[in-house]
């Protein structure tokens, strides 16, 4: 009878491995066809360069015997994984109903600016003082939408996006459609509670979103926002005061928080 028990449970096993093999073969498949529909139906890392991706990225192909699978972020990152920054896994795909997203450049006090719209509002206010990088990198963010230039749309957008860098006070009535996980969205809602004129510690806004212990969850919150100055990220600063690495750069924080205290 055990013996039974026990080849029952040795054919179980190798079921199992054999299902498990299978699988993976197929989700192999997808990152060499590199198959974005397969976008959130698992993340798959590379021990080489210790990032994780999902099927889609447009990084460099690695080799089979580096890669593995994960049906989570979190299962990734437990594993000692970091976030692909091509294609990062971690936010939420935006392009499901295949939509285009608009954009168009405008010039401010801080340099040259990118915006883009989709239907239900700004997703993106971006600095940079290449506008084909710029792009660039917005496409490396949304891969599967099209990108269509509307300076004479967006102008009216541009002008109130330029105005608020120069006079903060101001308000800022354009809806917004910023594109992240709950977690990161949480954070971003924060940012926007923060008082004009004010700053916070990583660790204060951490503690206001119930995650004492996020500070550094919340840091790489502020790292992904994609939408400057509206969700004012430039307004979280180090726990001693100082100001931290910015997205667009420590001067453009300096000079954002500058205005924001006399405005």
């Amino acid at each position: 009878m055990k013996k039974d028990i026990k080849m029952v449970a040795t054919c179980v096993n190798e079921s199992r491995q054999n299902r498990g093999h299978v699988i993976d073969e197929d989700r192999w498949a997808a990152v060499v066809t590199r198959d974005s529909s397969r976008a959130g139906t698992f993340f798959y890392s590379v021990r080489t360069t210790g990032v994780y991706c999902r099927p889609g990225c447009s990084a460099r192909q690695p080799k089979r015997e580096n890669v593995r699978f994960h049906a989570t972020c979190k299962g990734a990152e437990h594993a000692g994984f970091r976030p692909c920054k091509r294609c990062r896994p971690t936010e939420a795909d935006k392009s499901e109903d295949g939509a285009s997203m608009r954009f168009a450049f405008g010039e401010s006090a801080l340099g040259l600016f990118l915006v883009a719209a989709s239907e239900r509002g700004i997703s993106a206010i971006q600095f940079g003082d290449d506008p084909d990088m710029s792009l660039r990198e917005l496409q490396d963010r949304y891969p599967k939408l099209k990108f269509t230039a509307d300076d004479r749309e967006l102008a009216p957008a541009i002008a109130k996006i330029a105005n608020f860098i120069e006079v903060p006070h101001r308000a800022f009535d354009l809806a917004l459609d910023p594109n992240g996980t709950a977690f990161q969205k949480k954070v971003w809602r924060a940012l926007c509670d923060i008082p004009l004129g004010t700053t916070e510690s990583y660790a204060d806004v951490a503690k206001r979103i119930g995650c004492p212990q996020g500070a550094r969850a919340v840091a790489k919150a502020c790292a992904t926002n994609a939408i400057a100055v509206a969700i004012p990220c430039h307004r979280v600063v180090r726990s001693d005061g100082s100001l931290s690495g910015y997205r667009w750069g420590v001067d453009r924080k300096r000079a954002l928080l500058d205005r924001e205290a006399v405005a």
